[in-house]
């Protein structure tokens, strides 16, 4: 495809997180080439010239019960999609993250020799649901990784990938005076920081078991302040109904660096969260609950024994995981309490997680996915 040619882009982003990485990508191809981009994304893609279709907040669903309760309004919206990118007549279908959602739409446009399909941000294959791999390797032309780990197991399954590593290799801690100023905030305060999620669901199932466990912390020393950072300012209003006058805490959109560049450790719901706390040096207490009948479903469903993004990515369960039954107000203030004494919390920070986040690049993937094109 020569760089004159108009690429016709397809993507689809459900998360804050995909709507960011998505953007970054779609960025580094119109540095190099004439594109057109449809699709479902948020404010980062809207910025590189997206139209969103459909609000991406309608995509944010957790677990299997949730789906299931939307499912008529997301097979609404995945029908509707489909058909609007064939009356766009896509050279590629992006699918970034969202796994379930996204592998009909590749398979959808698999039949056309003429849209090349992508997923960007590998689904949790490696780790349960290993028979979706079947799937990945009939519809989709290659998967973008964003862990190393994630492209040996696709080279070891024949299917073709790219490690692009992950965004958070170039992630800097902020000065703890400039955020203390910023916010102004009380230099001899204890910080922790507190992230519940982006999505609603994950702020419904998280925040009363976190309220519950920042009311425990405050009893014990009341010099702990709580740094709630909030996806946007739908988030911040939903977190701010379960806090209410709770005292000590501030809640600010798009502040998660600021607060875990400030804080020692944090509580954080399992997801890119608690990855970009080891990153800052904010030990993450990692947690995740949700309904009874999902989770017996996919604890039945798993092949490994963690869900720490960091400690997946290290081998080894540095950073405590509270799961399903653990995840419980007392199980937080315990590893809280006992964290100074830790010894993965005295060493973790010569581990280099950082570096081992590194990867092709966005460059190297942008140029990949023009020769699949060509």
């Amino acid at each position: 495809m020569q760089n004159s040619e108009v690429i016709k882009i397809g993507i689809i982003a459900g998360e804050h997180s995909g709507d960011l990485i998505g953007s970054k990508l779609i960025e580094q191809i119109k540095k190099d080439h004439k594109i057109k981009i449809y699709g479902i994304g948020g404010p980062m893609l809207a910025k590189v010239g997206l139209k969103s279709k459909f609000d991406f907040n309608e995509l944010q669903v957790m677990g299997l019960i949730e789906p299931i309760l939307r499912i008529r309004r997301l097979l609404f919206i995945r029908k509707t999609i489909k058909k609007y990118f064939l009356e766009k007549n896509i050279d590629v279908f992006i699918g970034v993250d969202s796994p379930d959602f996204n592998l009909n739409i590749h398979k959808y446009f698999k039949k056309r020799a003429s849209t090349k399909t992508i997923q960007l941000v590998s689904p949790s294959v490696w780790g349960w649901r290993k028979g979706r791999l079947k799937n990945i390797k009939k519809y989709i032309d290659m998967t973008i990784c964003l862990f190393n780990f994630e492209h040996t197991f696709y080279k070891e399954n024949n299917h073709k990938s790219m490690h692009l590593g992950h965004p958070f290799v170039d992630l800097k801690e902020a000065h703890k005076d400039d955020v203390i100023k910023k916010y102004e905030l009380n230099a001899a305060k204890k910080y922790i920081s507190v992230l519940p999620g982006s999505r609603p669901s994950e702020i419904k199932n998280m925040m009363p078991i976190y309220l519950d466990a920042m009311k425990d912390i405050k009893k014990i020393d009341d010099d702990y302040f709580f740094l709630i950072p909030a996806a946007d300012h739908e988030s911040k209003e939903q977190i701010s109904n379960y806090v209410g006058d709770l005292g000590n805490t501030i809640i600010e959109v798009n502040a998660a660096n600021d607060f875990l560049s400030l804080s020692d450790y944090s509580i954080v719901t399992s997801g890119t969260a608690s990855l970009q706390a080891a990153v800052l040096n904010s030990f993450p207490i990692i947690c995740y609950k949700t309904n009874f009948i999902s989770y017996s479903i996919i604890s039945r469903l798993l092949t490994i024994d963690m869900v720490g993004l960091p400690n997946l990515l290290l081998g080894k369960k540095v950073f405590p995981e509270l799961i399903q039954d653990q995840c419980k107000s007392n199980q937080i203030l315990n590893e809280i309490t006992n964290i100074n004494h830790n010894s993965n919390f005295i060493n973790y920070k010569s581990l280099n997680i950082q570096g081992l986040l590194k990867g092709s690049g966005f460059e190297r993937v942008s140029n990949q996915i023009i020769s699949l094109l060509n």
